[in-house]
């Protein structure tokens, strides 16, 4: 079980003594959105669990009873959506990105291009393994989806819903972005500061989150106003990662997410010799991802975690892993990494809104395997097996010292054991 480092004490029966503590696990949404200060939890793991394992988690204040994130995107986009995400399972579900003028976002169709397999070196002919998308973010009023959200969390008060948002280089407008999606009870925020396509031309989504400097500028307009937790959304485009994630961190977001899309360009058509997904005979690069961007994602999330580690040890930051996620496995990576949650859009996109039950399934049977308990069991515990190239040079020549020094055998007869005899005469044999 995951629970905050501290509980409310019971008294139990009439005129006894005897006390019981029940971990709290959320503080109650009035509560936190009214608070001017934002508060930071340390996440617990309880010690010898018996039974199923338990896939809940606590991040940042918000109990999920599973660590799998609808990622913000079209499986986010309106209420029908979203509550068909809760009602399968999902832990948590963050909304399309938001903005205050949504008549400035117009997108087009096809907006999609698959990438699938040739069937070739194990793959499935046919299979997708990329995608990308020209998608921009929501166009639909502000004022019809914080009317969803609303009603989203008065029909599943319990349940995470996250807003993702976005604005341009303003400071007045990010402000009050924050202030009406928060009015709606929402139990967290998302900044999109990493959109690869479209937005960037007015100076949003990635042209902030490759910008440090324009970065902790928006970060401190953003956590200054905000209430509830925020989560930095971190753009692959760029050469170090680890320094926007550090700059958002450093200026008060309780969280990073990492990666949102590849920019790519999916293709030529070699028939007509136009660019796909291709709309009246013209493309644009979008944002690539699915199965083929998650080796690259991980990477990033393993650079972001070490240096969240590193640097960040004593607070209570979260990391949320994105990229390529369509099977427990997939998940248990990014969290074997340092990964707290873990989002999914292009999965569900592909599989439905019930891939979060494999999910579940595939992720309980590989802690079982390891007799891991809870998700704290092992969040973070590959970290550890990654180093420098050199080092790991030093640690095969010096394998194969030892290795070398084993075939030698015994270099005198005061060498010989007697529970080892065999292996001590087999170590000698040449043949």
């Amino acid at each position: 079980m995951v629970s905050l480092g501290f509980a409310h004490q019971i008294k139990m029966g009439a005129g006894s003594n005897s006390m019981v503590e029940f971990p709290v696990t959320r503080t109650p949404p009035g509560w936190r959105r009214n608070c001017k200060n934002r508060v930071k939890f340390r996440i617990l793991t309880s010690e010898n669990h018996v039974g199923e394992p338990d896939l809940s988690v606590t991040v940042n204040g918000l109990k999920m009873c599973n660590p799998f994130v609808i990622g913000s995107g079209p499986p986010g986009t309106n209420y029908t959506v979203m509550k068909r995400a809760f009602d399968e399972g999902w832990g948590a579900v963050i909304a399309k990105t938001v903005s205050l003028d949504a008549a400035k976002v117009v997108n087009v169709t096809p907006r999609y291009a698959k990438l699938r397999a040739a069937g070739v070196n194990g793959s499935l002919k046919g299979q997708i393994i990329g995608w990308e998308n020209i998608e921009l973010i929501s166009d639909r009023p502000l004022e019809t989806m914080l009317k969803e959200f609303k009603q989203l969390k008065e029909e599943y008060p319990d349940r995470i819903l996250i807003a993702s948002i976005m604005e341009e280089y303003d400071k007045a407008a990010w402000q009050e972005l924050i202030e009406r999606v928060e009015e709606t009870g929402i139990d967290a925020i998302e900044i999109n500061f990493s959109c690869p396509h479209g937005m960037p031309e007015r100076k949003m989504g990635a042209a902030v989150g490759q910008d440090c400097a324009l970065l902790e500028e928006v970060c401190g307009w953003i956590n200054e106003k905000a209430t509830v937790p925020v989560w930095a959304k971190m753009t692959p485009n760029i050469t170090d990662i680890t320094q926007p994630a550090r700059v958002a961190l450093s200026t008060g977001c309780e969280g990073v997410s990492a990666i949102n899309t590849i920019m790519s360009v999916m293709g030529i058509d070699l028939d007509t010799l136009r660019p796909e997904p291709c709309v009246e005979g013209y493309s644009t690069p979008g944002g690539y991802s699915s199965k083929a961007v998650h080796p690259i994602a991980l990477a990033k999330v393993m650079s972001i975690a070490q240096m969240m580690k590193k640097e960040f040890g004593d607070k209570d930051c979260s990391l949320s892993g994105i990229g390529g996620v369509e099977t427990g496995g997939d998940a248990a990576e990014f969290i074997l990494l340092g990964a707290s949650t873990v989002q999914v859009c292009t999965g569900v996109m592909m599989h439905g809104y019930p891939l979060v039950k494999k999910l579940c399934t595939e992720l309980k049977e590989f802690m079982k395997k390891h007799n891991f308990s809870s998700i704290e069991d092992f969040r973070g515990a590959s970290l550890e097996y990654f180093t420098t190239h050199m080092d790991l040079v030093r640690r095969q020549q010096e394998a194969i010292r030892e290795r070398k020094a084993v075939k030698k055998g015994l270099q005198s007869d005061k060498d010989w054991t007697g529970d080892g005899f065999v292996k001590e005469t087999d170590s000698m044999v040449s043949n």
